[in-house]
Order: structure tokens, then C-alpha cells, then sequence
């Protein structure tokens, strides 16, 4: 037997902050997974994965900041990257304005 080689995808990864800027209460897992079913998989049914994190990060005045994150991965075929870019664009863009982020 002769061994196929599978379609190529591609891996997309995003990062999602807890915190919100305002001071305001930290995102929850009830609220982000709510994010998740109503934003994410309607654009993803395929399959995707969420997992905990923490992030860090510079902040202006020079002092690292830290806070509890969310890794969301998203695996699309190569040939659609071009249509799915917006999409992914389009989940950045709601949990911004969404949580203040």
C-alpha cells in the first residue's frame, strides 16, 4: 500500500485576556465559552480548541503584567485561508468590543 499524503491546514492561534482595562470584573469561563458558542463556532462548526492560559505583557509604564488567558486554536484547510482571514478578524474584532479588551 502506498502511502497518501493528507491536505494541508493551516493553524491559527489566538489569545484572549481576562482582564479588562477599565477595571471592570475579569472575563469568566461562563461568558467566554458563552463568546465561544455564539461567535466562534458559528464560523468554525468543524472543530476547534480552547485552552487556559496565562499571558504576560509590557506594559506602558515598563512593568510586566499578568493575567489569566485563553488560547483558542483554529485548524481550516490551507485553501481556504484567504476566506477564513476575515472571520478571524471579525472574532478579534467582537471580543474587543465585547469585553473591553
Amino acid at each position: 500500500m502506498t502511502p497518501t499524503q493528507g491536505k494541508a491546514y493551516v493553524e491559527t492561534r489566538l489569545f484572549f485576556g481576562t482582564e479588562r482595562p477599565d477595571g471592570g470584573p475579569d472575563v469568566t469561563d461562563p461568558q467566554f465559552m458563552a463568546f465561544v458558542d455564539a461567535e466562534v463556532t458559528p464560523l468554525f462548526p468543524d472543530g476547534l480548541t480552547v485552552q487556559d492560559g496565562r499571558g504576560q505583557w509590557r506594559g506602558r509604564n515598563g512593568t510586566i503584567e499578568r493575567e489569566c488567558s485563553y488560547e483558542l486554536i483554529l485548524l481550516h484547510p490551507a485553501t481556504e485561508a484567504r476566506l477564513r482571514d476575515p472571520l478571524i478578524e471579525r472574532i478579534r474584532d467582537t471580543y474587543e468590543q465585547g469585553f473591553g479588551q
